[in-house]
């Protein structure tokens, strides 16, 4: 067994052993620690991490086609800034909303509100295999934060590191039971749903995203769901060809291509046979450049045959061969069509499809027909980019750049459509691992809000309704009428019910 896999199995003994040590009550006695007191822990954790980050990269799984540099940028560093942004923002964020007189309806006399923002309970993280230590980790983190206890089941090869990083939460005070550690097998995972959490997070496949939502439901489990991208680039008039190649490359490139907000789509819009012609040829030398890499039979099978069904359909494939051990070459296909099932379908390998369109009009019909809305990239003048981006349904749009944008630990992280919903990372992802409790406290002796209501009292409602709401002086001053007239009849009516109590005594 190699050194990460034994530090990997010792790990999952100590999380065993957590297991047993109360975790619900854990729970409870965590959220009771003052904010401050838990951003510590996190904030020595971060350093920990910070100081060991090669040892944290080198436990990532050394299948993922990608180097121990790419690996320090795109996953360690992100997740130490993702905590940091944490230990500065979280009590601003999670700040309790009190709400006194201002915008009060009339009718609520002397009540006070207030909004606190309390911890779930218990959180379930789902980590892909593609990123095992930053996309699960920044959720693990913001639960953590909120005052949350934690499973964390990893993606095919996460286990070690998501093992790693529960370690040095340890050895920065985080209390025993509080992060549970997973198996990395899929019956981990559907024994952990059975177990009932307060809410799950998930991050992988749409097919399994989609079992995880079926299991969930049925115990009425809400879901903060990442699924997969087909994800358009989209190239304007005014774009610079060279700058979107060179993006387009970097976004091919990184992790293997293992990356759901890889390109999949480029939009050409309104582009001259020259300019089509010069993007087609540039293109072709960049896909040159770009590694061939190792994927599962059944991603391998099912994008041998989208790309022969793409063929057959009239579009030119570059590349996409596959050598003796087993690598895929990535593909160019020229001439592609919004409709083909190519570009619509989630492929976790480097294939990029290019598609001619018309007009803004061109563009929203193209991302209508993919099922899938997770994040858009926009090159061109910022103008015509940014009102382009006002129209498109997806969770993030980068102008002039991709991919690279959605790693700003301010910024939320969420797909549309089949890519899913709910809110990572970001101010919002750390919402989303609370729940909203309101105390309202009335003031004074009053009781009349009690009192039973009859016919007399339907001149005062309506009134009340017109007097506050209505779209006119004159309906206003109507409402007034109505409602000053109803409250004097109810109050001949109060009085005459006192007098006969009089009367009777």
């Amino acid at each position: 067994m190699s050194g990460a896999g034994v530090l990997y199995a010792e790990g999952l003994l100590a999380s065993e052993a957590a297991a047993h040590a109360r975790p619900a009550e854990v729970q409870v006695e965590w959220e009771r620690w003052p904010l401050a007191r838990r951003l510590r822990v996190l904030r020595r954790a971060r350093q920990r991490m910070a100081e060991g980050a090669e040892t944290l990269a080198e436990a990532i799984s050394g299948e993922l086609e990608r180097s121990r540099a790419d690996t320090l940028v795109a996953e360690v560093l992100p997740l130490l800034a993702a905590c940091r942004y944490l230990e500065r923002s979280a009590a601003a964020v999670l700040r309790t909303r009190r709400d006194g007189a201002a915008g009060r309806p009339l009718w609520l006399g002397r009540v006070t509100s207030e909004t606190e923002r309390v911890a779930l309970g218990r959180v379930l993280v789902i980590g892909p295999a593609n990123y095992p230590l930053l996309l699960p980790g920044v959720q693990v983190l913001q639960a953590l934060a909120a005052g949350n206890a934690v499973v964390w089941k990893p993606g095919r090869g996460g286990g070690p590191v998501a093992q790693a990083m529960a370690a040095r939460l340890r050895e920065a005070g985080l209390p025993d039971g509080l992060l549970r550690v997973t198996d990395e097998s899929a019956a981990a995972g559907q024994a952990a749903i059975a177990e009932g959490p307060d809410k799950i997070f998930f991050t992988g496949s749409g097919a399994v995203g989609r079992e995880v939502l079926r299991r969930a439901a049925e115990q009425a489990i809400p879901c903060v769901v990442e699924l997969s991208g087909a994800d358009a680039a989209i190239v304007l008039p005014s774009a610079r060809l060279e700058q979107v190649v060179r993006a387009l490359g970097f976004g091919l490139r990184l992790n293997g291509s293992a990356t759901c907000m890889a390109p999949r789509r480029v939009l050409l819009v309104n582009a001259a046979a020259e300019r089509r012609s010069e993007l087609e040829q540039r293109l072709r030398r960049e896909i040159k450049t770009v590694a061939a890499v190792r994927l599962p039979r059944a991603m391998l099978d099912l994008v041998t045959a989208l790309l022969q069904e793409a063929r057959e359909d009239g579009a030119e494939v570059i590349g996409g061969e596959i050598d003796g051990d087993g690598r895929f070459f990535p593909a160019l296909v020229l001439g592609g069509q919004a409709e083909m099932r190519l570009t619509q379908t989630d492929v976790s390998a480097p294939v990029l499809t290019v598609i001619e369109v018309q007009g803004m009009a061109g563009v929203l019909a193209a991302q209508a027909a993919c099922p899938m809305a997770l994040t858009a990239s926009i090159f061109g003048e910022e103008r015509a980019a940014r009102a382009l981006a006002a129209r498109l349904k997806v969770g993030h749009v980068s102008l002039n750049d991709l991919i690279v944008p959605t790693a700003d630990p301010r910024v939320p992280f969420s797909g549309r459509k089949a890519s899913g919903f709910g809110a990572t990372r970001g101010a919002e992802g750390l919402l989303e691992m609370t729940a909203p409790r309101v105390i309202a406290v009335r003031r004074g002796s009053t009781r009349r809000q009690y009192a039973p209501t009859g016919a007399t009292h339907v001149g005062l409602f309506a009134g009340l309704a017109s007097w506050m709401y209505g779209g006119t002086t004159g309906a206003r001053l109507h409402g007034l009428t109505r409602m000053v007239r109803s409250a004097r009849a109810i109050a001949q009516a109060d009085a005459m019910k006192r007098s006969g109590d009089v009367q009777c005594e």
